[in-house]
């Protein structure tokens, strides 16, 4: 019977700094998800890392396969199984699909029904479909996480006004400075949330918006949609000596801005003021910059005033967002039990066709003087009670009236049947 099962971490079970050690980049998340295939170990797999949560979905067979996954998870990132107890969590079949239900529709995240969730689980879903590492049940699965969300969004108001990790960088800027409108901004990074933030900027009137990127090219795209000017990625000390605010949102594991390189250029400025916001989860700045005068350094998990007024806003709606979750839920579950029954029965058949091979070629031997043709009619008799016997179930809809109610567990069925411990 196929289970499924997730792993992971996010902003419930563990702070930044263990979150950002257990990321997957882009290009780690598709070799990942393609080890993960290769090894064996589990039937399919998908990777969903963003810079609230690390996690992992699997289907193992009658459950076998999640210490594995877990030894896994723990060792592609350097660590000990048991070095993770404390963040590690697990949730398996009704809970696990629950969770990316929730996930997909944005209940679960640090912004409550944030904007950006539900295609980053498109993109997590599509980069292991492309490494071939899912199959019917994470296909099926996903597929309605992303339907469960797109229901939240469009049905109910939690996401009406959406919060974005973007969005709340620069309300914290605005709980600082006030009103943005002439100050002189820095942005480093030119991804999809640097663009973001480079849009509430420019609509709350920011003065001057100057951005820095790895590649020019698109650093430069981006500052011209927003009337700024790009600077080279060498040149980034110099452009720390004028803005006011910096956001940083690069990718990578490597510290862009240093302690080193912040206390010259706090010398150079004069000690003015320098507010910091990192968006990256690995992060970006080093942490050591908030102990340095007049530098205020801010990442993902200080945005809680931000977070509990966002829920506030949209708590009302929580009731209507669970129940359509609550809906999907019950669907899969019904699709996922209709699939473990088909296994169920393909191995009983099997079963029993063995047992009847066997029972022909036990008894019928005994016989010497039977002739060919009544050994094919005994043959033909005891394959007809077979079929007949195993057509009833379905024939009087037991089957159908199964999966119209709460579907119990079919361990105790294989076990009753002599089928436990057997791969269907």
């Amino acid at each position: 019977m196929k289970r499924v099962v997730m792993i992971g971490v996010s902003h419930h079970s563990a702070p930044v700094e263990v979150r950002e050690r257990l990321a997957f980049g882009p290009e780690e998340a598709s070799a990942a998800v393609a080890d993960l295939r290769d090894s064996g170990a589990l039937g399919e797999a998908v990777i969903l890392s963003t810079c609230n949560r690390s996690e992992v979905y699997a289907v193992t067979q009658h459950g076998s396969g999640e210490g594995v996954l877990r030894q896994w998870y723990a060792g592609f990132h350097g660590f000990a199984p048991q070095d993770l107890d404390e963040w590690l969590y697990t949730r398996r079949d009704r809970d696990a699909v629950r969770h990316l239900f929730r996930v997909a529709s944005g209940l679960d995240s640090l912004l409550l029904g944030e904007a950006e969730i539900l295609g980053q689980v498109r993109e997590a879903y599509k980069a292991a479909l492309e490494q071939h590492a899912t199959g019917a049940v994470l296909n099926r699965l996903f597929q309605t996480a992303l339907e469960a969300g797109k229901r939240v969004r469009t049905q109910t108001d939690l996401g009406t006004r959406p919060m974005s990790v973007a969005l709340s960088g620069v309300k914290l800027a605005e709980r600082v400075f006030g009103k943005l409108a002439g100050r002189a901004a820095l942005l480093l990074g030119a991804g999809a949330v640097a663009e973001q933030v480079a849009e509430h900027m420019h609509n709350r009137g920011l003065g001057m918006l100057c951005v820095a990127n790895r590649t020019a090219e698109r650093g430069a795209e981006l500052a011209r949609r927003f009337g700024g000017y790009v600077v080279d990625w060498s040149g980034l000390e110099g452009a720390l000596r004028e803005p006011e605010i910096v956001v940083s949102s690069v990718s990578g594991s490597e510290r862009v801005i240093t302690r080193a390189l912040i206390e010259r250029v706090m010398e150079a400025r004069g000690n003015r003021e320098l507010f910091i916001v990192d968006l990256g989860v690995p992060r970006n700045v080093e942490p050591a910059i908030a102990d340095l005068y007049n530098a205020y350094l801010y990442n993902l998990d200080d945005l809680a005033a931000i977070v509990e007024q966002n829920k506030k806003a949209r708590q009302d709606e929580i009731p209507r967002a669970e129940a359509i979750v609550s809906e999907h839920v019950a669907k899969f579950q019904m699709w996922m039990a209709s699939v473990d029954i088909i296994e169920l029965v393909l191995a009983l058949r099997e079963k029993v066709r063995h047992e009847q091979e066997q029972i022909l070629h036990d008894h019928l031997n005994q016989f010497d003087d039977l002739s060919p043709e009544a050994r094919r009619r005994a043959a033909r008799q005891l394959q007809a009670l077979v079929d007949r016997i195993m057509q009833e179930p379905a024939g009087d809809g037991a089957e159908a009236k199964l999966l119209r109610g709460d579907v119990p567990e079919l361990r105790e069925v294989r076990e009753i049947i002599g089928l436990a411990g057997e791969k269907p």
